[in-house]
């Protein structure tokens, strides 16, 4: 049961706030409550009914769910388990997660206002502040700037009335759904697949084809199932499911029968801000539903950010994104806080609210990113279906069939780009401009930069170590390297050693840190090069670990020591008795672009803009875990490609 509540709380925020304005939007786009007839609403529910079955239960709940990398989920940890099938498979994973993060801007303004303008219908409200959209706009404000101040703070206290909060919003869904729904049992009728398929032709449906991109939103939070894998596990998602899925068509159902028995009503067609959500609730039970729909709104968004920050953590640790600083605030498995992203995702946010002002107005901008994460991760489960030897036909009649589903929907939802769908769209292709240069930034670098064998320097290194001319530099020094292969460094890196300053140490460190397509990977390999002297670690980290370098060093230290590998380091001055371990110093290098690199012209643009953006990103010393360790930082030239020179004559 505790699992079921917590599966009821991370997963179906996004979803369980959908019936606030699914319908109301398709009764805007249908030019309101007097353009519908019993066949056109029949067809909505039908049309939502099978959206919600088909995609959210087969696609994700029955298919997605199973491509699960070692207990995680997410179109990041679904790239993961294909990548090795093609290098082309980075592009959906790139197209995919920008889209998600732009969703996860919009849903915390869409939902919270949709909530907040719930108090219109409350004639106490109305007394003191009247009809006006600014107040709405200041309330829904104040509520996201205290939801984005929260995160820095950890979410265990509050996620642990999630579980419970969710699970009595998705019984009063089904329960206010199951009053309005007795008093036309003939709406049970839209379980009929041919009410949502006559709908699509129907000229009752003055939107046609494009109707799909509102009945969208009710399946909106079908990708956060498969992304909050790993915070919940499969089997708590599968079990919770169908009591959502019960409660959120009973409420769907229970609106259809109100609009049938108020179509008519004059009072009701001339009302401005006509939600049929609220209207549909008794008057005493207004201020509950309202206060209930703004917590399961706040839930809701508290889900997409934590969602968030998650997939950015991925993105970095799959080098698609530069290093930003990483907070782990609470004790819960996955629970992290990025400050840079907590602002922009805030103010980008707060923008929005701004920009369009009114719910209406938002959900033209909602849906269209998602449509695209769809399409990206139904492509790459074709890849997944194919890896584990599902027959070809079958995988390829199976993602085929999803993606002809979610092709409609995207080409309906594009239909509102002009209309806000280009809000969601531009953050989506910043992003993804972002990935790209820092993607094809490190390919350049890995490809071209100038690298040399350690085992071709051990000879000078040991005599560094033993010529007591050179003042000693430190016990332990440390570089952190980028080659995984044999014994290969950067030639940076012997630069800053031999030539920049000659830097005697007993132990001379490589590090380079790996990160592997398992999540929660904890392993190093040592190679000394038949050696006392140097060390190369390469640490195998999961792409959901933290890279603390400074603890997982001193581990290996102690276990080196302990086998005899290297000696004890014994210090004469410490707190503490019998210390063996001797002092550490970290030689951080900072890259700049030299003049003299011959690359290509896009080639050159591209390290250029790489490098201006990584002077946003958290420093080393933060993200590997060094801010009280001894660091120093050298700035080297970084030389990449052929080197260009320009010969001088003599003047005679």
């Amino acid at each position: 049961m505790a699992g079921l509540l917590v599966a009821m709380g991370v997963v179906y925020g996004d979803i369980g706030t959908s019936p606030l304005y699914v319908m109301k939007a398709i009764l805007i786009g249908n030019g309101g409550l007097a353009g519908i007839s019993k066949e056109f609403i029949l067809g909505v529910v039908s049309l939502i009914f099978w959206t919600l079955t088909l995609l959210t239960t087969v696609k994700y709940v029955m298919i997605a769910l199973n491509a699960d990398n070692k207990g995680e989920g997410g179109i990041f940890s679904l790239y993961t388990l294909v990548k090795r099938q093609g290098k082309y498979l980075l592009i959906p994973a790139m197209i995919g997660g920008a889209a998600l993060l732009a969703d996860g801007v919009l849903t915390p303004a869409v939902t919270v206002t949709t909530a907040i303008e719930g108090l219109k219908d409350i004639p106490l409200y109305t007394d003191f502040f009247g009809n006006k959209q600014s107040v709405t706009v200041a309330i829904t404000l104040i509520i996201i700037l205290v939801l984005f101040l929260v995160q820095r703070l950890g979410t265990d206290v509050v996620g642990k009335a999630f579980g419970p909060v969710m699970l009595l919003w998705f019984t009063f869904l089904g329960l206010t759904g199951l009053m309005n729904f007795s008093q036309d049992w003939s709406m049970i009728r839209a379980l009929n697949p041919y009410y949502a398929i006559h709908l699509l032709v129907s000229p009752q449906n003055k939107m046609g084809l494009f109707i799909l991109g509102s009945i969208f939103l009710a399946t909106t939070g079908a990708e956060a199932l498969y992304s909050d894998l790993g915070h919940v596990g499969k089997q708590n998602i599968r079990f919770s499911w169908p009591y959502v899925k019960i409660c959120l068509v009973l409420n769907y159902l229970g609106q259809a029968a109100w609009l049938m028995s108020v179509k008519d009503n004059p009072i009701y067609q001339k009302m401005t801000n006509f939600n049929p959500f609220f209207q549909m609730l008794p008057n005493a039970w207004m201020f509950v539903g309202v206060l209930f729909a703004t917590i399961a709104a706040i839930i809701a968004s508290q889900a997409l950010i934590s969602g968030s920050f998650t997939l950015i953590s991925e993105a970095i640790q799959l080098k698609l994104l530069p290093k930003l600083r990483i907070i782990y605030p609470g004790s819960s498995r996955g629970q992290m806080y990025i400050p840079a992203a907590n602002f922009w995702l805030w103010l980008l946010c707060s923008v929005i609210v701004l920009g369009f002002r009114s719910s209406e107005k938002m959900e033209a901008a909602y849906g269209l990113s998602i449509t695209v994460t769809m399409l990206m991760t139904t492509a790459l489960l074709f890849f997944y279906l194919k890896q584990r030897k599902t027959p070809l036909l079958l995988a390829g009649g199976i993602t085929a069939f999803f993606a002809a589903i979610e092709s409609i929907f995207f080409i309906s939802s594009a239909a509102k780009f002009f209309h806000g769908g280009y809000v969601a769209a531009s953050i989506a292709v910043i992003i993804i401009a972002v990935m790209f240069v820092w993607q094809k930034g490190n390919d350049i670098q890995k490809r071209e930069q100038l690298s040399v064998r350690l085992k071709d320097y051990k000879p000078q290194l040991i005599e560094l170590k033993e010529d007591q001319e050179i003042p000693k530099f430190q016990t332990n020094v440390v570089y952190l390297i980028s080659h995984e292969q044999e014994d290969y460094v950067e030639q940076q890196v012997m630069y800053s050693i031999l030539d920049k300053q000659p830097k005697r140490a007993d132990l001379y460190w490589f590090v380079h840190v790996e990160v592997t397509d398992e999540p929660y990977t904890r392993e190093y390999e040592i190679d000394m090069l038949d050696s006392d002297c140097i060390v190369k670690v390469t640490l195998y980290l999961g792409f959901r670990v933290r890279q603390s370098i400074n603890l997982y060093l001193r581990q290996i230290v102690k276990e080196l020591m302990n086998s005899g590998r290297i000696k004890p380091q014994p210090q004469k001055y410490s707190i503490t008795p019998g210390r063996d371990v001797g002092d550490f110093k970290f030689v951080l290098i900072e890259e700049e672009l030299s003049n003299v690199t011959a690359l290509h012209k896009f080639d050159k643009y591209i390290m250029q803009t790489k490098l201006a953006i990584k002077k946003y990103a958290t420093s080393p010393i933060e993200w590997f875990g060094l801010e009280y360790s001894e660091t120093t930082m050298e700035k080297v030239p970084l030389i990449i490609g052929a080197t260009r020179y320009s010969k001088l004559s003599e003047r005679k």
